[in-house]
């Protein structure tokens, strides 16, 4: 028998190698003592955050700060914090389920999520020791809030844009920051600041510790908002703030690099905090449902609800299968690379840098998934839902800021395919191949395979078929424009919705295919139902934006081949959706929430 370990899938190679069920990590695999941690994140939220959500979305001053101080008290604010530092040492997986679960937090997720990441992540993993022992310690307790200071009036995606200046003083201890920062999460009550600011005539961002106490700082009154609205936001003016020289987090110019690093794990970890309220509003609309007499039945007696019930669920069950497997590659990534020598600050860093582009990726899927689930919600609720008596409206208005949080979901898709496309450049992964045997196999006799009769092997086919899109597209479009392809924004969308459909599927497929090796394949009917249902409807997306990409970029000839393949590629098998719909809506009913 074989001893040789196979190769850890890298960033955006699943694209380009197949993965087995195997391989990746579900949520039905938590341990107890994971579990035991969410569970208690669960009642904090039910004790201390359902109770008063009209208190905290009216900024009932230090209602936000004290909700802060009890979950330090509970551990919940360093659950990551390594424990010689006052927090948990926990690994990446149970931070993100902790992620989600107090994503269904409404106002108070934001803070969370703030305050323990971008927050205290930037001193936690690029602050030099002293650095570390001195803010750490009661960040993770909660006697300290954090802030994270990028944005600026004229510059939000563009971040390295940012006129924030700093400069030494005459006697050389002091950096003198000047300048003004604007959707300050956690700016009214923060202790602590992460600020970015260029030094003199520097063309990268330096990044610095900032102390409220330290003077020089100002803020405008609480921004309103749409959603969110117990969420802090100000905007905050640094005027001759002194800061000493040693609280320079890294090194000079380093804060661009720390901003985009940060962001990454943002994103994964929104991704996972927008499941959470995902689910949470999928357990509204359930329970609505089941109590709506109409007609003289439950409106969850109905098709039509059913159908909505059905796609909440699905929707949540696959980006739920996708950000744990990335979840769990990023700590296996994480422990490699400890492994061979490096610290853990800097391997979670570059752990978590190697799977970027499926990070943006799952920022986009878990935004666009919560938009979803929460405007159904409102459908389901009727009139009900439309009041701000009901839970589902506030949900609906919170949930619209996560498509903008971390980089628009615009930049988010541009971003996915900028970096599987760096990552091909610097020889990191291998598209150009794979894409060129697409591109011949285009010009051959297309294969009969012979059919598969195994569990879901119509849609293993339809995977390995939405990978081929994805590399005929990308491939062509890359050859035809070169180093223009960055300018061609629209073609450069569609391969990303391409991409993210895929990688979901993808996922999807997996856990469904490990659970009936788990379970037997009797007790996860409505898993199977729901990967059936994703990745069908993916099918008729894929098609969809290849035309259009393909139209965008070819002619001729050319066009005509790959407009052949995106429709060989997306080929599926008929299925009846109503009837699957209904057996996952069935058990939804029965159970009364979300039950996947």
């Amino acid at each position: 028998m074989s001893t040789e370990t196979k190769k850890a899938l890298q960033g955006g190679e699943f694209l380009i190698r197949e993965s087995a069920p195997q391989d990746i990590f579900i949520p039905e695999e938590f341990n107890e003592e994971q579990r035991m941690i969410a569970q208690s994140a669960r009642e904090f939220l039910e004790q201390n955050v359902w109770t008063q959500l009209d208190r905290i979305d009216s900024l009932e001053e230090g209602l936000m700060p004290s909700l802060l101080d009890k979950a330090g008290e509970l551990g919940l604010l360093g659950i990551s914090v390594p424990e010689d530092l006052g927090g948990f040492g926990k690994d990446f997986v149970t931070t993100m389920l902790v992620t989600e679960v107090t994503g269904a937090g409404h106002s108070f997720s934001v803070a969370i999520a703030a305050h323990t990441g971008i927050g205290t992540l930037p001193i936690l993993y690029y602050g030099n020791e002293a650095q570390r022992k001195k803010y750490i310690p009661k960040l993770a307790s909660g006697e300290w809030k954090a802030s994270y200071c990028l944005t600026e009036p004229g510059a939000g995606s563009d971040a390295n844009s940012g006129k924030t200046k700093a400069t030494l003083s005459p006697d050389g201890k002091h950096y003198v920051i000047n300048g003004q920062k604007m959707w300050i999460t956690n700016g009214g009550f923060a202790d602590i600041f992460t600020v970015f600011a260029k030094i003199d005539d520097d063309e990268n961002l330096s990044a610095f510790i900032v102390e409220k106490g330290f003077g020089g700082i100002t803020l405008n009154p609480e921004e309103k908002k749409m959603g969110i609205k117990g969420s802090s936001t100000r905007q905050v003016f640094f005027n001759d703030c002194k800061v000493p020289v040693e609280n320079m987090l890294s090194d000079r110019q380093n804060g661009f690099k720390i901003a985009v690093n940060i962001l990454n794990i943002g994103r994964i970890k929104l991704a996972g905090a927008a499941l959470g309220g995902a689910k949470g509003v999928v357990d509204m609309s359930v329970k609505y449902a089941n109590e709506r007499i109409q007609f003289g039945k439950p409106i969850s007696a109905f098709g039509a609800i059913r159908q909505k019930l059905a796609d909440q669920a699905t929707y949540c069950y696959v980006v739920e299968s996708a950000t744990y497997r990335c979840s769990q590659d990023m700590e296996n990534a994480i422990e490699a690379l400890e492994a061979a020598g490096a610290d853990h600050a800097k391997a979670l860093l570059k752990g978590v840098e190697q799977y970027a582009a499926e990070a943006a990726i799952l920022k986009v899927a878990g935004s666009e998934c919560l938009d979803y689930v929460c405007d159904e919600g409102v459908q389901i609720y009727g009139g009900m839902g439309y009041s701000a008596e009901s839970p589902v409206e506030r949900a609906y208005r919170d949930s619209r800021i996560n498509r903008i949080f971390e980089g628009t979901n615009e930049i988010n898709r541009m971003l996915t395919v900028d970096m599987l496309l760096k990552r091909a450049m610097k020889g990191q992964l291998d598209l150009m191949g794979p894409a060129m045997q697409v591109a011949s196999e285009l010009m051959g006799i297309p294969d009969m395979p012979e059919p598969d009769d195994s569990l879901l092997g119509d849609e293993k086919r339809m995977v390995a078929n939405f990978k081929k899109a994805v590399l005929m597209v990308a491939g062509g479009a890359a050859q035809k424009l070169g180093l223009e392809l960055a300018k061609h924004q629209e073609t450069l969308m569609h391969i990303a919705d391409m991409v993210i459909d895929t990688y979901l599927a993808e996922s999807t497929l997996l856990r469904t295919l490990k659970l009936a090796e788990m379970k037997g394949a009797e007790h996860v009917k409505e898993q199977v139902a729901m990967c059936q249902l994703y990745i069908h409807d993916a099918a008729d997306r894929i098609h969809k934006w290849a035309k259009e990409a393909v139209n965008n970029f070819s002619d001729g000839d050319e066009r005509q081949a790959m407009l052949m393949g995106a429709k060989r590629f997306a080929k599926c098998t008929n299925l009846n959706t109503a009837e699957l719909r209904r057996a996952i809506a069935k058990k939804l009913i029965a159970e009364g929430k979300y039950c996947y």
